[in-house]
This record gives C-alpha cells, structure tokens and sequence, in this order.
C-alpha cells in the first residue's frame, strides 16, 4: 500500500514537499517513483528513484526543480517542488515497481514497470 501526502495549493514560485509511505511490501526491493496527471491530459512522469536512493531521474520539465530522497529505513519517500508553475498542477501519483534482480542503481521512469499505485494527491499552482 502506497500513501500520499502533501499536496495542496501554492504560489507560482512556491514550493512543496510530497511524502509516500509505504507498507505492506519490502520497500527496500522496490524502485519508487511519481507520475501527474492533469486534467484532460495523460497521465506522465515526474520522477523517480532506485532502491538505494542513488540514482534519481525527472521529467525534463522537472530539471533544476526537485530534490527526491527516500528512507528505507522509514519506508517512505520525499520529493520536493521548488519553483512551481502552474502547468505543475495535477493530481500527483506515487508509485513502486519491483527490482530485486536488477541493479541498485535501476530506476524506472515508465509506468509499465511499476505495479503499486498510490491514491493522488492534489498539487494546485495558482498563477
């Protein structure tokens, strides 16, 4: 089970900070990441992270902007938005995808390879 948590409304400029605990399954095997989806658009890639906490990628619209960590110990991840625009507003997933035959330093950043799906959180920029 994936949690969400974090969004709400901000500021064009603003900042924000999203979390994703989860439970239920061995977090440290798993590749975690964040997809978007706003509305009347297909859902996309914002970001994602291995299961050592390593190697992080982003969408291009995202470089520069984020920071994305994660707590194995804590079984919990924490992205941080800096710089929001308001083509940043979406409904904002967190997701897992498994890796333990792969190497630590594996990250996916299609959603095909992930099959644990957070219920969203909503990220409003106001202009």
């Amino acid at each position: 089970q994936l949690q969400a948590s974090g969004g709400g409304l901000v500021q064009a400029g603003g900042s924000l900070g999203l979390s994703c605990a989860a439970s239920g399954f061995r977090f440290s095997n798993y590749v975690m990441g964040w997809f978007r989806q706003a509305p009347g658009k297909e859902r996309e890639f914002v970001a994602a992270i291995s299961r050592d906490g390593e190697n992080t990628d982003c969408a291009d619209s995202l470089k520069g902007r984020f920071t994305f960590s994660r707590d194995n110990a804590e079984k919990t991840t924490y992205l941080h938005l800096n710089n929001l625009k308001p083509e940043d507003t979406a409904v904002y997933f967190c997701a897992a995808g498994p890796a333990v035959f792969r190497h630590t330093s594996t990250i996916y950043n299609s959603a095909r390879e992930l099959n644990l799906w957070g219920q969203g959180t909503q990220v409003t920029v106001s202009s």
